[in-house]
Formats: structure tokens, sequence, C-alpha cells
């Protein structure tokens, strides 16, 4: 997977945002945060294109870091923040998710949608406590199970897609473990997948097919992109998404 990694960042660069959410989500998560002001500073991990980085500048007053490994992310993340004269304290930087840029107890926030699972749950969650000042939070978005039990199917795809995906619960527990106090969780609205997420790609696609015509690489990527969609559709009462908010003891 990792030779088609241009490939796959060029398909997602077309897209505003890099997996499932929506604006009122991360407003919805930002209202269990209640230590922020103008001297604020927040990072926003993985990024991406900063679809939900816009969305927290327009609902917070401190400065923010957007981190991603891959520049196409950075650039439109930079012009994002050009486009909304947010350079006086936005600003997006190429960098990896194991090694922040930043001081121990530097952070009032550490913000990740949908991209802590790089680098595993729990193992994020440890890794970046010691950048949070005491009290600070943090919130993160991850593929959760709403079941002990669910069909095979759609189990052996994400056992293979992401094996550390767990049960809410169990996720909890590991962000107590982890030195947070559990503030808040919740499960993502169903058109976080369906409006903000698979209904975009379908252009995509398209015009990704039409463009890679004849391509094995691009083709397979698209193929195994609707074989996820539709799973998604078929047992969307197993699992999804949840937003997990903790603040540091």
């Amino acid at each position: 997977m990792d030779d088609n990694l241009p490939l796959i960042c060029e398909y997602y660069s077309h897209l505003e945002r890099q997996g499932p959410g929506s604006p009122e989500v991360t407003i919805k998560a930002l209202s269990f945060i209640d230590n922020l002001n103008e001297k604020s500073r927040i990072a926003d991990v993985g990024c991406g294109s900063g679809g939900q980085t816009m969305v927290l500048a327009n609902n917070t007053r401190g400065n923010i870091t957007g981190i991603d490994l891959f520049p196409i992310f950075i650039d439109l993340f930079n012009d994002n923040v050009e486009k909304r004269q947010l350079q006086n304290r936005v600003q997006g930087i190429v960098g990896s998710m194991e090694n922040l840029p930043f001081a121990e107890e530097e952070l009032d926030l550490i913000w990740s949608e949908g991209a802590i699972y790089n680098m595993g749950f729990e193992c994020g969650l440890n890794e970046w406590r010691k950048f949070l000042k005491i009290g600070g939070y943090v919130a993160v978005s991850e593929a959760s199970w709403f079941t002990e039990e669910r069909p095979t199917e759609v189990e052996e795809f994400w056992k293979d897609a992401y094996p550390e995906m767990d049960t809410i619960p169990h996720k909890v527990a590991q962000m107590q473990k982890a030195g947070y106090i559990p503030v808040a969780t919740f499960i993502l609205p169903e058109n976080c997948w369906t409006e903000h997420f698979y209904e975009p790609q379908v252009s995509v696609e398209k015009s990704f097919l039409e463009k890679y015509a004849g391509d094995k690489a691009a083709e397979e990527f698209i193929k195994s992109q609707r074989h996820e969609t539709q799973l998604y559709y078929k047992y969307k009462e197993y699992y999804g998404y949840a937003f997990y908010i903790g603040k540091k003891l």
C-alpha cells in the first residue's frame, strides 16, 4: 500500500475532509473544553487539508498549529488559512505525529479527527500527554465498535484495516489508564459518513478513474474505497466513529 501513497494522497486532496466528520460535530466536541482563550496553544494532529481546523479556528481565539505528514495536505491547509485570513494565528506544518515539535506542557488542547489510528489510539494518547499542560485537553475521533459481537464479514475487514479498533467502553478505559479524566464521549451521526465523506467521493472517484484509466493501482484503490463504502451502509449499526475527550490529570 505504501507504494500507492502519492496516489492515495492525491485522491484525498480533492475532498474537504479526509475522514468522517462535520462542522457540527467539531463544534459539539469543542463545547466540552473549557480552558481556551486568546493565549491558548492548540495542535491539530493529522490535520489533512484542514476542514475541521478551520471550524476550530472560527470557534476559538488561540493559536492553532496543524500538523500532517504529507506536504500536499499542508499546502492546501495553508491555502485555506490564507483564504480565511487567519495567518496571524493558524499555520500548517509538515511533521510526524510520532515526533511532535512542541515543548513539554506547551499545549492547551490536542485535537485529532480520524487520524490517531496511524499511531494507535493508546500509543497516541500516551505519547501526546507530555505536550499538554496540566488540565489541558485531548479530543480525538476514532473508529469504534458499537457492539460486543458483529458479523464476520465486517469484523474481518476492520481487523485487517485497523486491528486496534475496539468498543467504546474499552477506549474510554484506555484514555483513563493513559492519565486523562474521560470528560465526554459521543458517537458521530450517520451523516458524518454519508453526506460529509462518502457522497463527496462519488464525483472524485469518477474523475480519478478517468485520469488514471488503465492504471491497475488506481483501479484497485477505487475498488477498495467502494467496498468500504458498501460495508458501512450494510453494517453501520455495528460500528462508526466516536469522539473521545479527555482532560490531563
